[in-house]
């Protein structure tokens, strides 16, 4: 399927590029060959991802992100996570005062953040440089609101994650003819 095709089809589930980002930074990541033929899981990876070229730092798609696990090195990564699964949500501001604490050698890790004027803490388990999903998935169910939940494709160590409702989740799903698993069960 032609890639300009698939880009449509996944706008109608508002899945589209950032406005300042092309076909072009798409094809950063992926050939375009490969692409058409193995459509929308490729591309779904390619939206989840940063521009391959400068300036850097760019997301493709802030409806999609290919979150790499094995992504903990020091404090500030949590921080990171969380202003990304935000991100996702359509509001970044959702959760505010988010801090971490990373100390993997001595396995002393923690997360912040403000919800609503509450103060949460989460305590981390350290397990080398790879996330805590157990912490992250009671950041997302404190994110998860009006009918819409996370949803992943395994990635190998990643997985792609969208926000979506269960509706437009299934749509998505049979577009990549896979089922897309929701993170944390409604």
């Amino acid at each position: 399927m032609e890639l300009t095709a698939q880009l449509d089809k996944l706008a109608q589930l508002g899945l589209v590029l950032n406005p300042d980002i092309t076909i072009e930074d798409v094809l950063d990541t992926v050939d375009r060959q490969e692409l058409e033929e193995q459509p929308f899981v490729l591309l779904l990876f390619s939206l989840g991802s940063e521009v391959q070229r400068a300036p850097w730092g760019r997301r493709i798609c802030n409806s999609v992100w290919n979150f790499d696990t094995e992504c903990i090195a020091a404090t500030g990564d949590y921080v990171t996570i969380v202003q990304n699964l935000c991100l996702l949500t359509g509001d970044r501001d959702y959760l505010i005062d988010i801090t971490d604490s990373i100390d993997l050698d001595t396995g002393e890790c923690w997360l912040e953040y403000t919800r609503h004027g509450q103060r949460q803490h989460w305590q981390i388990e350290a397990n080398d440089d790879w996330a805590d999903m157990l912490a992250i998935s009671y950041v997302m169910e404190d994110l998860q609101r009006d009918g819409k939940q996370f949803y992943s494709l395994d990635n190998g160590q990643a997985m792609i994650l969208v926000y979506l409702d269960r509706a437009i989740a299934e749509q998505l799903g049979d577009l990549c003819d896979e089922d897309l698993e929701p993170v944390i069960p409604a």
